[in-house]
């Protein structure tokens, strides 16, 4: 069995750590390079850091930012926003990404997971999925939940598998920024019906959301941004109570 990983995320606009709900009303969270260095020391599996505005505005992840924050810590750690390309995603693990996640790219142009994982290897893709909850079905939103697919989330999923992700990242935008709990529906339907590891995102408000999404799923990880980041959840008590109800953590 995966042993469970704890995942502060940092959304990062303008070279600063923000946070919103729902994916709106973004206010300023601090910097991403200290957050990264307190996250590392205290205890977190890995980070993500997303460039939440680099689809919409067409531009590149800000690769110097990726180098300064590698620079400062040693867990792993996943970088996304703005890749489409081959060279986007070797820039990125040369500037010291672990793994890069995908959404908007992916779902514009699948082929671009087969490629990516032909070219580096499943275990550094991750296909981050959006999804929102509209009219009885589960859909993926693109351009940082901006806009509605065609596409139904399950059957995302599972497509991204078969052209070779390596995990998933799926995040609830009915539940981002609200504190109300993961999305333990839509997090268990998707980590029953495929393979690979699933991330749960969107949601956390304290630790027994984290045991939650554990107990009643099979996601491997938990994300959170905003409990982490302003420390109504400190991750050192988060994973203590996680071991003394025997889930199995790194």
């Amino acid at each position: 069995m995966l042993k469970k990983r704890i995942i502060p995320c940092l959304d990062i606009k303008n070279g600063t750590t923000v946070k919103g709900i729902n994916f709106e009303g973004l206010r300023n969270a601090g910097n991403p390079i200290e957050l990264a260095k307190r996250y590392e020391e205290e205890g977190a599996d890995e980070l993500v850091f997303l460039d939440i505005t680099a689809t919409i505005e067409e531009r590149k992840t800000f690769v110097e930012l990726v180098k300064e924050i590698a620079n400062e810590i040693s867990i792993p750690f996943t970088v996304g926003g703005g890749i489409s390309t081959i060279e986007d995603v070797r820039k990125l693990l040369e500037a010291g990404a672990d793994k890069i996640s995908i959404n908007s790219s992916a779902v514009k142009n699948p082929q671009l997971i087969s490629d990516l994982a032909k070219e580096f290897g499943s275990q550094c893709i991750v296909v981050a999925i959006d999804t929102r909850f509209v009219n009885e079905s589960d859909w993926v939103h693109i351009k940082g939940g901006r806009e509605i697919t065609h596409l139904k989330t399950l059957d995302w999923a599972k497509k991204a598998e078969e052209l070779g992700a390596g995990e998933i990242l799926l995040t609830s935008m009915d539940g981002d920024g609200t504190k109300n709990g993961f999305d333990l529906r839509i997090t268990k339907l998707i980590s029953e019906n495929i393979n690979i590891p699933v991330i749960a995102s969107g949601g956390a408000g304290n630790i027994e959301d984290f045991e939650e999404v554990f107990n009643q799923t099979k996601a491997t990880g938990a994300l959170a941004a905003s409990v982490f980041h302003f420390q109504e959840v400190k991750i050192h008590d988060l994973k203590n109570e996680l071991k003394s109800k025997k889930i199995v953590i790194r």
